[in-house]
């Protein structure tokens, strides 16, 4: 595989650790439970599929990239971005979702922090 290749994946590894560690914070899990490669319990399966799904929607990445950044299958972003696209209707949540891709859109990318470093 050619270097632009691994570039972007690891730049995609590093949008949804930001997008995994915001979570954790905004919704109070242990992000060690978020991370982790079985379901573990409800609140931690929860908080992946909001980070997978803001992953998708602030940073514009396929769902097929997003799956490989969080080490899942496409189909698992898929049906995580349905859920949580679903409870969006709460008032209080999409607040919250809209505060969370804010901030995810205003980061920079992962490549300009790695310039300014060599610098």
């Amino acid at each position: 595989m050619n270097p632009e290749y691994y570039r972007r994946r690891e730049q995609d590894e590093a949008r949804a650790r930001l997008a995994r560690t915001l979570v954790a914070y905004a919704l109070g899990v242990p992000e060690k439970d978020m991370d982790a490669m079985t379901r573990r319990n409800a609140r931690a399966a929860f908080g992946r599929q909001v980070a997978m799904y803001l992953a998708h929607i602030s940073f514009e990445l396929s769902l097929s990239r997003v799956a490989m950044a969080f080490g899942r299958d496409r189909t698992t972003v898929s049906h995580a971005c349905h859920l949580v696209e679903d409870r969006r209707d709460d008032p209080k949540f999409d607040t919250l979702l809209e505060a969370l891709e804010s901030i995810l859109r205003s980061a920079p990318a992962p490549a300009l922090l790695q310039a300014v470093f060599q610098s």
